[in-house]
């Protein structure tokens, strides 16, 4: 790190524009809402506000260490690793390293963010050293490197499999599944017996990328009860799996039960059936249900719904059964309705590819070609972001 002339007002807005913009590609990545040239214009506003972080040398080091001493949040952490691979300073990368600690998974995901967005020339003298720490965060966060920049470990990945630690164990299983391992399938189907819930799911998604979706649905189907929270994820790669015919009767039995009905709905628009779409937009009539079927509208419909006025993100405007609503957006049923019967809205608008259809897709096109790596759909090209 250099001493440099600098205008401190000037650092604090790259440190606290640069905190904003990753925590929000962070939130959307993956999901409904935005597409690849959204994420790509975040980008650009995201490597700009980094250029300039850079580019000011210790300043910017002491601003952003001040920052995170105020708000010890993962956006503020994320910057703190970003300058630290930036500028391969060792001891910038301890600082960040045991700053994470205390945020437990949260910190390991923002320095995985700063990793992703580290060129792989300045990470690579620290992770062969990661993968061999004694700490496991540090090789959870190894792991994550070789994930996020597409590096085949070769027969070390047997190692990390097996690894003592969860996490360590959850990103080989996630890696050997993107890049198509079926040398180590012994090793994955060993982790669908894992103790934790997540480290189960991780090692079903994996197994399915390597073909063994007849050896992971059991282990999905027992995980539906127990696990609310992993409902959604375990429905996803389930339906993914199952022929049309069988997906359909599948899912029929969970949304019949009140314990699935939920994540059911939200998974609707995976069947890919347009004519399920009368009683998606019955179910936006309810207040339990409402934000599953606009999720479920968004993956069965393919345009940008922020051009329609289908979502409001004002529940109270819904009704008064809408008020203690906190998902938002929420689908209104009526203008739903109006927007369908008008000419049966998606012909009416241009095809649009959110980042979690993009996910959906690169997910179909591995299990449908075992032989080709999964495509990563996070990859976005920077959009000028001032247009």
């Amino acid at each position: 790190m250099q001493r440099i002339a600098t205008i401190p007002a000037i650092i604090e807005q790259h440190v606290e524009d640069a905190a904003f913009l990753w925590h929000r590609r962070a939130r959307e990545i993956d999901g409904p809402v935005m597409g690849a040239f959204d994420i790509g214009r975040i980008d650009q506003r995201l490597d700009a506000n980094l250029d300039g972080l850079f580019a000011a040398g210790q300043a910017a080091w002491d601003l952003a260490a001040a920052r995170f001493a105020d708000y010890q949040e993962p956006p503020e952490l994320f910057l703190l690793g970003a300058l630290a691979f930036e500028w391969q300073s060792a001891p910038a990368i301890k600082f960040a390293l045991e700053s994470a600690g205390p945020l437990g998974k949260r910190g390991l995901s923002a320095l995985s963010g700063a990793v992703a967005r580290s060129a792989p020339d300045k990470l690579k003298p620290f992770v062969a050293r990661w993968l061999d720490s004694a700490v496991a965060m540090e090789r959870a966060l190894g792991v994550g490197a070789l994930h996020h920049h597409g590096v085949n470990p070769g027969p070390r990945l047997r190692e990390l499999l097996t690894d003592r630690d969860t996490e360590v164990r959850r990103r080989a299983l996630r890696l050997a599944g993107a890049r198509r391992r079926r040398d180590v399938i012994a090793e994955v189907v060993a982790c669908l017996e894992a103790r934790g819930a997540e480290e189960r799911l991780e090692a079903a998604v994996a197994a399915c990328l390597l073909g063994e979706a007849r050896l992971a649905q059991p282990v999905l189907d027992k995980m539906l009860v127990g696990y609310p929270e992993l409902a959604g994820a375990v429905m996803e790669i389930r339906l993914l799996t199952t022929p049309s015919i069988a997906a359909r009767k599948w899912w029929q039995q969970l949304v019949s039960s009140a314990a699935t009905r939920e994540a059911a709905v939200a998974a609707s628009g995976l069947l890919g059936d347009m004519a399920v779409m009368p009683w998606l937009i019955e179910k936006m009539q309810s207040p339990e249900l409402a934000y599953a079927a606009g999720l479920a509208l968004r993956d069965l419909v393919e345009i940008d719904f922020n051009d329609t006025d289908v979502f409001v993100t004002e529940p109270a405007k819904l009704g008064p059964e809408f008020e203690t609503t906190e998902a938002t957006p929420l689908p209104s049923a009526s203008q739903a309705q109006a927007w369908w019967d008008n000419g049966r809205g998606p012909t009416r608008f241009d095809k649009f590819q959110s980042m979690r259809r993009l996910k959906l897709d690169a997910m179909r096109g591995a299990l449908a070609n075992a032989e080709i790596a999964l495509t990563n759909w996070r990859r976005s090209h920077p959009i000028p972001a001032w247009m």
